[in-house]
């Protein structure tokens, strides 16, 4: 088979070599493209789907994100010191159609709108904070549970003869004094402590005037009674009776200082502690927004009278201290403070203090000092009515102590103070001296709260000690001969809503300590 020498070969080409073409022009190029254009869009076209479906599964709330995160840092980046806000303007005090009315002639009741812009439960006007007897930084607001049925207040209204105990007989007792109070209130509101015979229009009038100097505590005790009940200035038996001792009791108060009444007696302080601890409980239990300042400026007043890091007595602030008057002035705190009034707890910090200062190693309450007994006037007073017959700065500071938040199982001291009350029940005796209605009453709703058979012992007294004793006859009926320590000072008006309240103990606050 021949062999082909590839060397002697020769084929022809139209076609320069590599090296011997020119580079394409860029027409040339362009029309290269253009033959392949069709698979190009073809290709856009399927990218851009791509892209927008992915645009549609990203969850929107990661766009979100993503451009909030975005905002945050740019915000971040530009931050600037904003000037304080103005101070609010001044409230006009308007009396809007869903807000209580007191006029003059009477206490007109509505229905609260708690949804009016203008309506705060918790705030101060202006009028009040400029009363106010400490700096804003001493004010501490209270955490209260409201009023009504609820916390301390949830047995009034329906107690006095069902689940509040007592039995019948209590309950007739308690209804008839209700009864004999009312048919004693003067037109215009208040209880007059010396003159309220002028009601007896028939038959023998009653007797036991007390001192007119106590106009103002008087009807503060008797519109307690009333709220002890269950009648505030909206609902109840008695309700008409309440708005109008209520209305009475604004009237008295100095609009400038707070203080109901004036300082024209001594013992002055009594009757504004008890008439602003009365409106306290109107405040709250009534639900009135417009009681509100008067309430407020009450306390105010107890602040400013009270000594510097110490209590209260007669004089304001002139470093002189007693139990008696002490204990109104701590029962008016903690209803202002239940009912979310501004209330400086320091200073029922330090009235718990001071109480242990005066209080012994057995637990027996001083008047101003440990074992001083109760206060009595000079002369043949204390013979008639000796001390050593109750403990009612005892029952004071017990009764006091379970208000301010103090447990028997972690204060020795208080269980102490019950069993020296237990030695001296109440007892009707009216040769001995013995009887003594405000020991009674702070002693039976200090056992009240202790419970067991501190209370069972004690309550089993009231009946011949307090029921009994009660006038049945003519224009009496219902009330309290004032033949106890105080008669004499706060007369028949003072002796029957004392006695009153005594029996309301079975309802009128709930258990404190369980």
């Amino acid at each position: 088979m021949a062999q082909i020498d590839p060397t002697k070969l020769h084929v022809e080409s139209k076609v320069l070599p590599i090296w011997e073409q020119e580079p394409p022009s860029f027409q040339d190029l362009m029309a290269e493209q253009i033959r392949h254009a069709p698979w190009l869009v073809l290709s856009t076209v399927v990218h851009a789907a791509i892209l927008l479906l992915a645009y549609v599964l990203v969850p929107a709330e990661s766009q979100q994100a993503e451009e909030i995160k975005v905002e945050m840092q740019l915000q971040d980046q530009k931050q600037i010191e904003e000037p304080p806000p103005p101070p609010p303007p001044e409230p006009e005090k308007e009396i809007t159609k869903d807000e209580p009315i007191l006029q003059d002639s009477e206490v007109t009741e509505t229905t609260d709108n708690t949804n009016d812009a203008s309506f705060d439960p918790t705030a101060t006007s202006d009028a009040v904070g400029k009363e106010s007897a400490f700096d804003s930084n001493q004010w501490n607001a209270a955490v209260g549970l409201g009023g009504g049925a609820g916390g301390k207040y949830g047995g009034r209204g329906g107690g006095r003869g069902g689940l509040g105990g007592g039995g019948k007989a209590t309950a007739a007792a308690i209804e008839s004094g209700l009864e004999w109070l009312k048919n004693h209130q003067d037109e215009d509101g208040k209880w007059d402590c010396d003159q309220f015979m002028k009601h007896d229009e028939t038959g023998e009038p009653c007797d036991g005037p007390g001192n007119g100097v106590h106009d103002v505590g008087i009807t503060g005790l008797a519109l307690l009674a009333f709220l002890g009940d269950g009648s505030t200035m909206r609902s109840g038996p008695y309700k008409d009776t309440v708005k109008a001792g209520v209305k009475w009791l604004r009237e008295q108060q100095n609009e400038d200082n707070g203080l109901f009444g004036t300082n024209a007696s001594n013992d002055f302080l009594y009757g504004h502690a008890i008439a602003t601890y009365a409106m306290c409980e109107a405040y709250g239990l009534s639900k009135y927004n417009l009681l509100k300042e008067n309430a407020q400026k009450g306390i105010n007043y107890l602040e400013y009278h009270r000594n510097p890091y110490a209590v209260w007595r007669y004089q304001p602030r002139d470093n002189d201290n007693d139990l008696s008057v002490s204990g109104w002035c701590i029962m008016a705190y903690e209803s202002a403070k239940y009912f979310e009034l501004q209330v400086n707890d320091a200073a029922i910090k330090i009235a718990e203090t001071w109480m242990d200062q005066v209080t012994d190693a057995n637990g027996r309450a001083g008047y101003t000092k440990a074992g001083e007994p109760s206060s009595r006037h000079a002369g043949e007073h204390m013979t008639r009515f000796p001390p050593e017959k109750g403990e009612a700065m005892t029952a004071v500071s017990l009764f006091c102590r379970f208000f301010m938040g103090q447990d028997p199982k972690e204060k020795p001291t208080m269980k102490q103070a019950a069993d020296i009350m237990k030695m001296k029940p109440p007892v009707w005796d009216t040769k001995s001296g013995s009887i003594d209605y405000y020991y009674w009453y702070y002693a039976t709703y200090a056992m009240y709260q202790m419970g067991g058979s501190y209370w069972k012992d004690w309550s089993s007294k009231l009946n011949d000690a307090v029921v009994k004793p009660q006038r049945a006859d003519g224009n009496f009926k219902g009330s309290w001969d004032p033949v106890d320590v105080w008669g004499e000072d706060g007369g028949r008006v003072y002796s029957t809503a004392s006695c009153v309240l005594t029996l309301e103990a079975y309802y009128r606050y709930t258990k404190l300590v369980r």
